[in-house]
């Protein structure tokens, strides 16, 4: 099958999805969608070109993609792969971004000089969209923010340019939620060439409250005055507890703690990565996650979580600025339980170094010198799936000593210390290793796992300790959505509320 000559391949099919915006529900769809056509017995798989996400995951190879897209993967039954987001930009302090690139740091470059790299990245972004054609039978492609951006559109490499190259079929999708969704929706289609306009297929209104009878005549409007189908419009989704693409979920607030709750504090540090982290702590009924950047905000909570970040030592210079490390330290010095992860645990630790210029112009800082560790930081980045034990011997761990959690590691520095006391015990692939550090009385702890309260055993025997210690009883097991379960609901509201079978008609696989 051909593409404009371009692209010669067996039996795959292609699928757009783009959005009026950012945050309109583009991630949210293509996971639906992949879930759909894998239910239905086609072998599927997520793709997007570029992505801009602090959010990532390495994959069973050691390469680092965007959250979203392992998710994508997961819904679809199949491995996540550096061909599903080739290209991965992770900002950083100062205005620049590393560029990752088939899961490996290529260069870190300022926001206006990536534009100068994108046409030879494109040749990239083609090669892993061509290897994954010949391995599926319908590749799902997600844009990203929209294709009317005209002051980018001249160097994108993730909307109408992969459209264009591949001659395929688009649905554009609209937040109802924001307002102007109709405004939005003429106005990108109006900021299209022919050629662009032709391959947009269809509209998809996402994130709707209320009487879809009051909705009709702005429905009829879209369909008469663009020519295009509206293909449904989805209601907005409450309780669906799937990774975001990026930045904090939207529906955490910062409510007061509720009696009988544990109120579990974040850092909202400004470069913070992975803060799909500590959404499972989110769904966990007895607990109250709030995300904080200043000291009033911070109360008398029973957990401080400092976060993974891109940008350790310029966010360990927002701490200190704003007086959260004061703060912080007083709260320690309580018997506050604190954990850190990845750049949060660096942060921890005496001192920081970076010789040779990793992260910043400065060849060290000093941490908040609550665990007994140092750190350096090096070129070299480790990105592996791990599994480990925990073995933290007193403190807020204990509970759950000897069980064993799965997780993944991304980051550029290593920690050492002459008295450590591991928290975990890595033991991946043969090869064993401390990971982490616990305080002497077992209150503070640091570690390099992501994903380590994706882990429910591990996670209720945590929550649970500091249950009992507060006087509370052990929360009786919640029987939970898996996430398999969550993609059903997810396939199901989606095929309840879009027409699938013109979907299915546009995608060439009818």
């Amino acid at each position: 099958m051909g593409y404009n000559g371009n692209i010669v391949n067996k039996t795959a099919k292609l699928l757009m999805v783009q959005g009026t915006s950012s945050s309109v529900g583009k991630s949210m769809l293509v996971t639906a969608l992949c879930h759909i056509f894998h239910q239905d017995g086609w072998k599927v798989a997520p793709f997007k070109s570029q992505n801009m996400a602090l959010n990532s995951f390495v994959t069973r190879d050691g390469g680092e993609i965007g959250r979203s897209q392992a998710t994508q993967a997961e819904a679809a039954g199949v491995e996540p792969t550096v061909d599903m987001n080739p290209i991965l930009l992770k900002p950083e302090a100062d205005s620049r971004s590393q560029v990752v690139v088939l899961g490996k740091p290529w260069i870190t470059v300022p926001a206006g000089e990536y534009y100068r790299y994108t046409s030879k990245l494109l040749k990239t972004v083609k090669t892993s969209l061509h290897r994954l054609q010949s391995e599926y039978d319908i590749v799902v492609i997600e844009g990203a923010g929209g294709p009317a951006e005209v002051n980018l559109k001249r160097h994108e490499i993730t909307n109408m340019r992969i459209a264009r190259y591949t001659n395929c079929p688009v649905l554009l999708v609209g937040d109802i939620e924001r307002g102007g969704v109709f405004a939005s929706i003429v106005g990108t289609l109006t900021l299209l060439t022919r050629t662009e306009k032709k391959l947009v297929r269809g509209f998809v209104i996402n994130k709707f409250r209320g009487d879809i009878n009051i909705l009709k005549p702005g429905l009829e409007f879209l369909e008469k005055r663009t020519k295009r189908p509206v293909l449904g419009v989805l209601p907005y989704i409450q309780k669906l507890f799937l990774p975001e693409e990026d930045s904090l979920r939207e529906d955490i607030d910062n409510q007061d703690t509720v009696r009988d709750k544990l109120d579990i504090v974040v850092i909202a540090l400004p470069r913070i990565s992975n803060a799909t982290d500590f959404e499972p702590l989110h769904q966990e009924p007895d607990v109250n996650l709030r995300y904080v950047q200043h000291p009033s905000e911070l109360r008398n909570p029973d957990v401080i979580i400092l976060p993974g970040t891109k940008s350790t030592m310029a966010d360990l210079a927002f701490i200190r600025n704003n007086g959260l490390d004061k703060a912080i330290t007083l709260q320690a010095q309580q018997r506050t339980a604190i954990i850190g992860v990845c750049g949060g645990f660096q942060m921890l630790g005496q001192r920081i170094l970076d010789p040779a210029h990793v992260e910043s112009s400065q060849d060290s800082v000093e941490g908040l010198a609550l665990l007994q560790i140092n750190t350096a930081f090096f070129p070299e980045k480790t990105t592996r799936q791990v599994e480990a034990t925990v073995v933290a011997e007193k403190g807020i761990l204990t509970a759950a000593k000897g069980q064993r959690v799965t997780g993944y590691e991304i980051h550029m520095g290593q920690s050492r210390g002459d008295e450590i006391r591991p928290a975990f015990m890595v033991n991946t692939g043969g090869t064993a290793y401390p990971d982490g550090a616990i305080s002497e009385d077992g209150r503070i702890a640091g570690t390099y796992l992501h994903g380590l309260f994706d882990n429910y055993e591990f996670r209720r025997a945590f929550l649970d300790n500091l249950r009992r210690e507060k006087g509370f009883s052990s929360l009786a097991r919640q029987a939970l959505l898996t996430r398999q379960q969550q993609f059903d609901k997810l396939a199901d509201l989606v095929r309840n509320n879009l027409d699938m079978e013109k979907i299915y008609t546009i995608s060439g696989l009818r």
